[in-house]
C-alpha cells in the first residue's frame, strides 16, 4: 500500500494496529448503537492517535539524505562492518528508525537509528557478512519506522547502486614449509646492527655463544643477547596469478595471503606483496593496498604446463 503519492514510501499495519483498529470500529460502533457521549470522546481519541502516529512517523522518515557509505575493510564469510553517514536537516529529531540494505551476495544485519545528530550528520554501522571476494553491490538502503506507538510501519526507500570490495577470507596461515616462497620475513640490515639491544629468555635452538651471563646470574635462569638484526621490519609476500588455475586451490591461497597480512597488521609490522602477472611483476605496500590486490586477483594458469597442476593444489 503506497503512503501519498511519494513511491518511496510505504505502509503497513502491524499485529497492534490490526488490534487497536479492531478495537476502535467496536467502539465506534457501540459509541453509534448507543449515543453514548463517552463512547464518541473514546472514539475520537483513539483516531487522533492513529493521525498523531501517521504525522510523526512521517516526519521521522523525512530530512534524511545519505551522505557517504564507508567500507571498510569487509572480508568474505567474516562478519564485518559498513558505516553509513546520513545528513540529518532537522538537528535532533527523534527518528527510531530501523536500517535495512540490501547487498548483493551477502547478508546485512539491520541497524537502528533513534534521535538525530545535533551536528547534522548521523553515522550507523551495520554489520554485513559476504560470501565471495570481489566486488559486490548495495542496491538499496530502507528506513523503517513504527515510531511512536507501533501501530503502522512506515517506510522510506533509498535506491543505491554502490560497488564495495570484498576482500579474502583471512585464513590463519600455517607454519611456513621450507622452501615456500608465499611468504617471507625481513629484517633490519644496517651498520651496527650486530650491536646488542637487550636480553630475552633461553629459547630452544638459542646458541650457547649468545648467552648474556650476567643476566643469568641476576635472574638465576638462562637469558640470552637479542640483536637489532632480529628485530622484524615486515613481511614480505609473493603471488604468481600465471602459476594459478582458477578454482579453489587458488582461493586458499589467497586466504592464506590475506590472514599473513592480517597477521602482520596486529603485530604492526609493515607488509608488502611482489604480484606477478600478464603485465609483469609489481610491489604493492600497505596493508589495505595489498588486501584490495589479492581481492581482485585472478589465476590465469598461463605459467603452468597442459599437464601440470600448481604447487599446493
Amino acid at each position: 500500500m503506497r503512503l501519498w503519492n511519494d513511491r518511496r514510501l510505504r505502509l503497513a499495519l502491524t499485529g497492534l494496529g490490526a488490534q487497536f483498529l479492531l478495537a476502535l470500529l467496536a467502539v465506534g460502533a457501540f459509541a453509534v448503537n448507543t449515543g453514548n457521549n463517552l463512547l464518541y470522546l473514546v472514539f475520537a481519541l483513539m483516531l487522533g492517535m492513529l493521525l498523531v502516529s501517521g504525522i510523526l512517523s512521517r516526519r521521522a522518515l523525512q530530512g534524511l539524505r545519505l551522505a557517504a557509505l564507508d567500507e571498510g575493510n569487509l572480508f568474505a564469510r567474516v562478519r564485518g562492518g559498513l558505516r553509513l553517514r546520513l545528513e540529518d536537516a532537522p538537528r535532533g529529531r527523534v527518528r527510531g528508525l530501523e536500517l535495512h540494505l540490501a547487498l548483493d551476495g551477502g547478508r546485512v544485519e539491520p541497524g537502528f537509528l533513534g534521535t538525530g545528530s545535533a551536528q547534522g550528520e548521523s553515522t550507523v554501522v551495520l554489520h554485513a557478512r559476504a560470501e565471495r571476494r570481489g566486488w559486490a553491490r548495495l542496491r538499496r538502503l530502507e528506513l523503517r519506522t513504527q515510531f511512536p506507538f507501533g501501530f503502522l510501519e512506515k517506510s522510506r526507500i533509498l535506491e543505491l547502486d554502490q560497488p564495495i570490495l570484498v576482500l579474502p577470507h583471512p585464513r590463519t596461515p600455517p607454519a611456513a614449509p621450507a622452501g615456500w616462497r608465499g611468504e617471507g620475513h625481513r629484517t633490519q640490515s644496517r651498520p651496527g646492527s650486530s650491536s646488542p639491544e637487550g636480553a630475552r629468555p633461553l629459547r630452544p635452538g638459542d646458541a650457547p655463544g649468545r648467552m648474556h651471563w650476567k643476566r643469568t646470574a641476576q635472574r638465576r635462569e638462562p637469558w640470552v643477547r637479542t640483536f637489532e638484526e632480529e628485530r622484524p621490519l615486515g613481511v614480505h609476500l609473493r603471488l604468481d596469478v600465471d602459476a594459478w588455475t582458477p578454482g579453489r586451490a587458488f582461493e586458499r591461497e589467497l586466504e592464506r595471503l590475506s590472514g599473513a597480512i592480517l597477521q602482520a597488521r596486529l603485530q604492526k609490522r609493515e607488509v608488502s606483496l611482489e604480484l606477478h602477472g600478464p603485465g609483469g611483476a609489481r610491489e604493492i605496500r600497505g596493508h589495505t593496498p595489498c588486501w584490495r590486490a589479492l581481492a581482485l586477483a585472478e589465476a590465469t594458469g598461463r605459467g603452468l604446463p597442459a599437464d601440470a597442476s600448481p604447487a599446493g593444489d
